[in-house]
């Protein structure tokens, strides 16, 4: 047994026990960072690639194979936009973080269609809600079992998961997990207690993920990257319950920046409680599943972060998303927000294009460019974002430089 298999199975074991350790980095040695004068650009990105199963273990092979053509595809898009920091959303779990290595060794470090290799030496994942059996009926429909059982909705433990990749190094004992936390705990919630009754609703866990905090250090800073993927706001019945927890699992972030008070509700998987301390610099990524204008979300789900007093909005925009949708037409006619700012095709039936997929970096961050990697038809990289069946993923990589220190 090598050292590096030695190091990345003690630190899973340690993330399984609640700890939130990394997986595995890889042996390579991370590319230079962009520099230029005292000032150095750092991009930051999140896509949710649909690197997710219909079968417990089935994800890891088709990772083994090298040769998975959407995995290949996923990979190429992240080479052309190479990110530094990268949020990955739907990316099934595994306890020993195998999809994580084999994603960077037989995908991400291949080159895909003539583009450079993207190496990644640091990498985080831990476990997460969704397919975890609950053991109570949580779609009330009299019966116990099942995805609509689960603590998050899922097939099997993991499914839905989240990795984070990075260039820099990850601070592996400052991550804070939020796995566990109590929806009933968060001060005036949306938690619908009629629907779920006294026994369960005490029980619920807010995050149908995860949320992470995870301390990246880049030279002598440390950048907080607070990682989420809330439930969609939809597939419910009247009580709405998925409106309400995509509102409120937004809310934990706008809670989680403000000192004091406000964030004394939360309290991490290791037990420590508060926020984030007011001088921290951050940067928030995800698919939150909510649009600032359109589809089903919650009223005022999203604008809640949007118009937070820490929080800047770069609205990343692309050329692709507006031909997209003035081809597709349907729901996409009647929107009320910009076209140029979708980040995912859901044109069919409903409820259009819409913006889902952030990268919100605190205030006192400059930002350089943003963008949604979404050409236009016949445009170098179109044939990655085609529509259904898509060759990557219904969403778009969305990327921010910003300029740290260097």
């Amino acid at each position: 047994m090598t050292p590096r298999l030695s190091r990345r199975r003690a630190l899973v074991a340690a993330a399984a026990a609640g700890l939130g350790l990394p997986a595995a980095a890889t042996a390579t040695a991370a590319e230079p960072a962009r520099r230029g004068g005292p000032f150095q650009s750092l991009r930051a990105a999140t896509f949710n690639a649909s690197l997710n199963r219909g079968r417990e273990g089935q994800l890891l092979e088709d990772l083994a194979t090298g040769k998975d053509a959407q995995i290949r595809a996923v990979a190429e898009v992240i080479q052309i936009n190479s990110p530094d920091i990268l949020l990955l959303n739907e990316f099934d779990h595994d306890d020993e973080g195998r999809g994580v290595d084999l994603f960077r060794e037989k995908y991400l470090e291949v080159p895909q269609n003539g583009q450079s290799p993207a190496f990644y030496p640091y990498a985080f994942t831990a476990p997460v809600n969704t397919g975890v059996p609950s053991g109570l009926d949580l779609n009330r429909d009299g019966t116990v079992g099942g995805p609509d059982d689960a603590w998050g909705f899922g097939q099997f433990p993991g499914q839905y998961g989240m990795v984070v990749l990075s260039r820099y190094p990850i601070l592996a004992d400052q991550v804070r997990t939020f796995q566990n936390l109590r929806w009933a705990d968060m001060p005036h919630n949306l938690l619908p207690t009629e629907f779920y009754g006294p026994e369960i609703s005490p029980q619920l866990r807010l995050s149908s993920k995860s949320h992470w905090d995870v301390p990246v250090q880049i030279g002598t800073d440390v950048l907080h990257v607070l990682a989420a993927h809330p439930t969609p706001p939809s597939f419910d019945g009247p009580e709405k319950r998925n409106q309400r927890r995509n509102h409120d699992e937004i809310r934990l972030w706008v809670d989680y920046l403000q000192p004091g008070r406000r964030s004394q509700w939360i309290v991490d998987d290791a037990g420590t409680r508060g926020g984030l301390e007011p001088s921290a610099p951050f940067v928030i990524l995800g698919d939150l599943n909510s649009d600032p204008a359109d589809g089903d979300s919650w009223p005022g789900a999203i604008e809640q972060l949007l118009r937070h007093p820490r929080v800047q909005d770069p609205k990343p925009s692309s050329d692709g998303a507006v031909e997209a949708a003035e081809t597709q037409g349907g729901a996409n006619a009647e929107h009320g927000g910009e076209a140029r700012y979708d980040t995912a095709d859901f044109a069919e039936p409903t409820p259009g294009n819409l913006r889902v997929d952030y990268v919100l970096p605190a205030r006192g961050l400059q930002i350089a460019s943003s963008a949604v990697y979404w050409p236009r038809r016949g445009e170098p990289g179109s044939e990655l974002t085609g529509s259904h069946p898509f060759p990557t993923s219904d969403h778009r990589l969305v990327r921010v430089d910003l300029q740290v220190k260097a």
